[in-house]
Formats: structure tokens, sequence, C-alpha cells
């Protein structure tokens, strides 16, 4: 198959036959095996793609020529009104028939971190981990929605993880040594994403590895891999025949997630949508794609993700000559996507039975020189999780839920140095500002529950400037929506900027706190606690640290800050009953 494919190069500086048999010679053809059956098509299909993609690039064809964009319908929320409840609630109640995907096959190194991304701390006043409070959160949200449930209720919401051959071992490492953080282990299941063929030139001939003559070179193909994992696993059609309706696609490193995953659902079983993209506010010509409406000449619509550095030109090239600008909202109409789908999962398996779980792809050769016959390093074919509506038909509902980005998005993404460079205005998507923002979103959550929190001071931390709100956290299974942060917090509350607050159980009622220092807050389960009245302490200072002191922790130094944890009132409830603190 290599050689009619063109790849006899591949053999040319192989050893006399009977030499370097047993594990360089067998090792590669069980590379290629791998290869091969880890591909919709198998090697032969993605060596002709891979030339048809390349042919494309050589001679700079548009992919979206033909095509002219429009405004995508779908749903604008705005947090707290009615509703935006109303669909928080729908959500709430439908999340027992969904199934989580995780994308994490990424190392944190781009974030000055050496550890998978999972394990960093989402933020440090509790050191939560991504993956704890991702866990944490869907195991809340099963509890709110067997709680609505009429009648009995088992619900165990899945959680699937696709990692990597670098993430594999520590994600399970992770999950095991902290007793999946409270899910069961049957739970969750991980799904190992492997590796394509890199390509050496425009015939796309296969790379040999620099370092193992007897190895193709290979690199990763791209968090859409995760479709054609979940096709070929079978595990879709386990999630159909458990009766499951939804399955829900998230990236592992945003803290604020969750927070709009009620919501969205909701609209999702509302508008019985096919796919839902979570979108937030974008303004014009921004440097994040946006969704866009494309109908081609023939006829063929599809409401996909457009890069920003695409949708400007293209608006420009079909009428619009001042391209991609801000109406009357002060935002672009074409809503910056987030990449987090919600897909119905009955059209979800019949679209992939047909595709065979393959996702369209694209290639980005690096070439030496304005003639493209050669390039700078081998490249390979690559696929976008968010690229999957492309292939589905013009009857498919496809929309999108709009919410403000302080409720919904705070990727960490860059590390100390990129994001101290990052022009003006724009954000800096690092451990500095991901902690802040979900300090933020906190701080306006409890705002619009009739808290009286004080405004943000400005600071900088390596070399970011971000907005620094009191320090509030709470457990997931505290609050999932905004109708039960409105339930639990009552009276007349104040929290300084200064201030840190940790509620860490279910049933947690503040009323009357006047809170000026640092309140943790610990409750088991059947413990029902009433926090009122004053507090008052020199609390936890936030103080700046050196991203480049090499005796500070990783985790810590990426953020240029840490807590002195100079006093604070503790309040632990060992036990089941009711309490108070003023009793």
């Amino acid at each position: 198959m290599l050689v009619e494919m063109g790849q006899s190069h591949l053999f040319h500086h192989w050893s006399q036959p009977g030499s370097d048999d047993d594990q360089d010679k067998r090792g590669f053809f069980d590379q290629v095996n791998k290869l091969d059956t880890s591909y919709p098509g198998g090697l032969a299909s993605y060596i002709q793609n891979a030339r048809r993609l390349l042919a494309d690039s050589k001679e700079g064809k548009n992919p979206f020529h033909g095509f002219t964009p429009s405004i995508p319908s779908g749903e604008i929320l705005t947090f707290g009104d009615e509703n935006f409840v109303n669909f928080e609630e729908a959500g709430v109640k439908e999340v027992r028939n969904d199934a989580f995907v995780l994308v994490a096959g990424g190392l944190g190194e781009r974030l000055g971190y050496n550890g998978i991304k999972l394990a960093l701390p989402s933020e440090t006043t509790t050191g939560t981990c991504f993956l704890q409070h991702y866990i944490e959160s869907i195991l809340a949200l099963q509890e709110a929605s067997c709680r609505l449930a009429q009648g009995q209720c088992e619900a165990q919401i899945p959680l699937i993880i696709m990692t990597s051959d670098d993430t594999n071992a520590p994600t399970l490492d992770l999950l095991e040594s902290n007793a999946y953080f409270g899910m069961k282990p049957n739970q969750v299941k991980l799904l190992k994403q492997e590796k394509v063929a890199c390509l050496d030139d425009n015939d796309a001939r296969l790379a040999v590895d620099p370092v193992n003559k007897y190895r193709i070179q290979t690199k990763p193909h791209g968090h859409g891999d995760v479709h054609s994992l979940l096709y070929s696993s079978g595990l879709l059609k386990t999630l159909k025949d458990a009766g499951l309706k939804w399955v829900l696609f998230f990236q592992d490193t945003n803290g604020l997630l969750f927070k709009a995953i009620p919501s969205a659902l909701g609209v999702s079983c509302t508008k019985e949508y096919h796919v839902n993209s979570l979108a937030v506010p974008r303004k014009a010509k921004k440097a994040i794609g946006g969704i866009t409406k494309l109908t081609h000449a023939d006829g063929r619509t599809m409401v996909i993700n457009v890069e920003y550095n695409q949708l400007d030109p293209l608006l420009r090239a079909t009428g619009h000559p001042e391209g991609d600008v801000n109406s009357e909202t002060g935002y672009s109409p074409f809503p910056g996507n987030i990449n987090q789908l919600i897909l119905n999962l009955g059209p979800y398996i019949e679209e992939l039975t047909r595709t065979q779980g393959a996702i369209p792809e694209f290639v980005n050769p690096k070439y030496k020189d304005s003639s493209k016959t050669s390039f700078k390093s081998s490249t390979r074919l690559e696929c976008m999780m968010q690229d999957y509506p492309k292939s589905l038909s013009p009857s498919a509902r496809v929309g999108f839920t709009v919410m403000d980005a302080w409720l919904a998005y705070a990727p960490v993404k860059n590390n100390p140095e990129d994001a101290a460079k990052v022009p003006k205005g724009n954000p800096y998507h690092s451990a500095t500002s991901g902690e802040m923002f979900i300090y933020r979103a906190n701080s306006l959550i409890l705002k619009k529950a009739g808290v009286k929190v004080a405004d943000p001071v400005t600071a900088t931390f390596n070399g970011q400037q971000v907005e620094v709100w009191p320090r509030i956290t709470w457990k997931p299974k505290w609050a999932m929506t905004f109708a039960e942060v409105r339930h639990k917090v009552s009276g007349n509350c104040s929290i300084s900027q200064t201030s840190t607050m940790v509620i860490n159980g279910r049933t947690v009622f503040v009323e009357d706190v006047s809170l000026d220092g640092a309140l943790i807050l610990n409750a088991v389960e059947d413990a029902e606690v009433k926090v009122v009245g004053p507090v008052h302490n020199q609390g936890w200072v936030l103080e700046q640290v050196d991203h480049k002191d090499t005796s500070i922790p990783e985790e810590i130094r990426i953020r240029g800050f840490h807590f002195n944890k100079v006093e604070q009132l503790e309040l632990n409830y060992n036990e089941p009953g009711k309490f108070s603190n003023s009793s």
C-alpha cells in the first residue's frame, strides 16, 4: 500500500534483509498499522486528502470561495433576567440526559507549567484544580437535576476525557490519586488520541523521523479527532442505549464555563438545536473567530466558526465594503466562538455514521519561499472540533447561545511573558487573568443577587494590569444557577474589596453578613448553616511574586501573586443538624 501510494522512499535507507528485523522493521509496520487504523478510511485516504489539500494550499485557494456570509440566528442571553433564569432551570432539568466530553490533550508547557493543564489550580484561594472543579460541577448538576426529576432518579452523568500520549497517564494518575474527585470510576472514560503522519512536500511524501529511520514522524491531528474517537470507540451508541440525548464538549482550562452550561443546555432543549455553539459578545475585528452563516452560490448553507482574519476580508469581498463592524449594540453581529458545543445525540450519530467520524481538515505548511515548492519543516493535516457543522445538511438546526464574557469565558492559554506582550485592550488569557476573572464573575453574581460588593481596584501582576475584586469562591454544590444564589443570600449583605470568602457546603445561607476580612465556611453534607452578622479581621493579603523566582512553585509563579493568610474566621460544621454562627 505504501509503495502504491508513492511512499517507497520510506524504505530506501533500510538495511539488508535479515538485519534490524525484530525491533526496527517490525516496529515500523506496527506504527504504520496504528496510523492506518486510527484514521477514517486508513492511511491511503490520509495521503489522498493531503495531496488535495496541499494542492489547494499551493494554489492559494480560498476555502470560502463562492460563499456569502450573513448573520446567523441564535439566542442572546442577559444574565439574571427572567428569560435567563427560565433557561437555567430547563437546562438543569435536562442535564441528567447529557454526557460531557472534555478535550484534554495538552500539557501546560505553553503556560510555563510542567504538568498537565487539568492539574493546574483554577484559582489559588482554595487550590482547586481544573479537573476537580469540572467533576464537582458535573456532580452538582447531576444532583440538582435529580432533585427536579419526578420520581426515582439515579442518573450518573458520564464524563469522557480525550487525552493524548502526553496526558493519558498523568490524567489517570490525577483521577486515581484523588478518588476521581467524588465521581464513580465507571462514570469516567478516557479516550486516547493518536497522532498523524507528517508530510515532507506537496506530493504528500511521509516524513521519516529525524531520530529513527525506521519511524514515520508524527504530530497531533487536532481536537477534531474527538468526533472520530467517539464514533470508532462505540461510545456514542452506548450513550444512546442508556437513553441520553445530548453531548456537551468543553476544553481544559476555562474556569467559568460551568456558569454558562445550565442556560445554554436550556436553550438547546427548548429550541431543539442539533448544534448549539456557546459564544460571547465580540468586538469587530478582534482576534476571536466569529460564528457566521455561509450560503454558497449552489445553495449549500452552513453555520460555522470563521476565523477573524478570514471573516473581515470575506465580508469586504461580498458587498460589505467596511467589513466586520460593530452594530448599534457596540458589538459585531457575528458572536465570538469559545469552542464549547452542545450536540443533539441522535442527529450527531446519524451524521458521524455517514462520514465515518471524519471531520473536514486543513493544512498549514510553512513554505520556504513564494514558489511554494518546499517546506521549512514537515507539516500535517489538522482538524478542529468546532468544524463538525461544516458537513451538515441545510436542514440541520444549528444555532448559538451568547452570554456575557465575564460569566462564561476565562481561558488560560498564555505564559506570563506572552501575556505581558498582549496589546492593550486585548485579553491576556493567562493564569493571572483566568483567576481574577473567576473572582470578578462571583462578585458580579452576588451583586446581582443584592449583595453590596465593593468595586475592584487595578493592580499589575507579571506585567498584566488586571481588576482585583474580592476573592469570592464557592463549591459548585452551593449554587450552580442564579436562582440558587438568590435563594441562599438574603438581607443586607456587604463585602469589602480586600475580603476573601470561601463557601464549601451545600446548605449554607448568608444573611445580613458584613464581611471585611477572610471568611472560610466548611459544612458537611447534612449540616444546614445560617451565617449572619459582621465579620471583621485582617484577612488574606494579596502579595506580588516574581514569575522568575524558581523557589516559588510554578502554579503560583505563573500568576504573579500569592496569598499571605494573616487572619481569618474559619467556621467548620462537621456534624449533621441546623446551625447558626450567632448562636
